[in-house]
């Protein structure tokens, strides 16, 4: 019998999982599409690096506080995954003072689009590099449809002309914010599908990961902090798109993936493009409506059940 402990589960969810793998990591990235729109109701001034440093801080500790078996959990893994923990700490540091600089100088869909829509690609390599999981034909057709829709849905303006250029360093930004985020969800995915509790790992990486970046309060302007709004978009991004939403992105890795997970969370611009029309007031061309259609045709491919759709008719 093959050792379980050191494989990824199935590519494809069986119909039983996917109230267990796809459906919370669904719903974690309608959480972090409303990032974007969040950041955006910051104080004037406010650094972009500042903003997620401080939803980072407060909600990974709150993550590791009230994850049982956090605190124990390094003394519970092996010398190796101690330092996958380590690895893993500094990949979600480096997610919020890459992406949301890049959101400042590319805008939250630019940025959003080059970070997500790289996340699967450098998942799926590393994936296939390090051994964890071979892409499929299914994820491939899968995942390249989700990029393809995302890609229309967020260029579609420069498909019109009524972009503005592109900053080359937002865009270098971005790629570095995909790669942080395939990075600590293939460390996350393997020490959970290894048996260790999915809320403690997630504690332990997002947990650090806010002590990492506390220094960073040191050298930026931090009088924003202060304010009723600050305070409050602070906590927004920390209950809800870091605590809650990792709680969520966690429990669907024991039964996901990480490749299968990164290209799931590609619902995360459709859903801020949709805020974006209803509460920003912003108008997508053509081109984007097409983009969305085809980026939720990849996530169904992705999130339905192999032979699902034969035993249906």
């Amino acid at each position: 019998m093959p050792n379980r402990t050191t494989t990824l589960p199935p590519a494809h969810p069986s119909r039983t999982d996917i109230l267990g793998g796809p459906a919370p990591i669904l719903a974690s990235a309608l959480l972090w599409g409303t990032t974007g729109t969040a950041a955006s109701l910051a104080p004037a001034g406010a650094p972009a690096a500042a903003i997620g440093g401080a939803g980072l801080t407060l909600g990974g500790l709150l993550l590791f506080l009230t994850s049982r078996g956090a605190r124990s959990l390094p003394a519970a893994c092996t010398r190796g995954e101690r330092w996958l923990l380590v690895l893993g700490a500094l990949a979600v540091a480096g997610y919020p003072l890459t992406f949301y600089p890049a959101v400042a100088r590319t805008g939250v869909a630019v940025a959003t689009v080059i970070a997500l829509g790289s996340a699967p690609v450098f998942a799926g390599l590393l994936s296939w590099l390090t051994g964890q999981a071979r892409p499929t034909a299914r994820w491939a057709a899968a995942t390249g449809a989700a990029v393809l829709g995302c890609a229309l849905l967020v260029l579609g303006p420069e498909l019109t002309g009524t972009a503005t250029p592109m900053d080359l360093t937002g865009v270098a930004l971005a790629t570095g914010a995909g790669l942080s985020y395939a990075v600590y969800s293939l460390i996350g995915g393997r020490l959970i599908v290894r048996g260790h509790p999915s809320d403690a790992v997630m504690g332990v990486l997002f947990g650090a990961a806010g002590l990492l970046v506390l220094p960073l309060f040191l050298y930026v302007d931090t009088h924003w902090l202060t304010t009723a709004r600050g305070v409050t978009v602070t906590a927004y991004l920390a209950l809800f798109t870091v605590y809650l939403a990792y709680r969520l992105f966690g429990h669907g890795l024991r039964h996901t993936p990480a490749s299968v997970a990164t290209a799931l969370t590609l619902a995360e611009p459709a859903v801020a493009a949709v805020l974006g029309v209803t509460v920003l007031g912003e108008r997508l061309p053509a081109a984007s409506w097409c983009g969305l259609a085809v980026l939720g045709a990849g996530l169904v491919l992705l999130t339905v059940p192999v032979g699902a759709a034969d035993r249906a008719r």
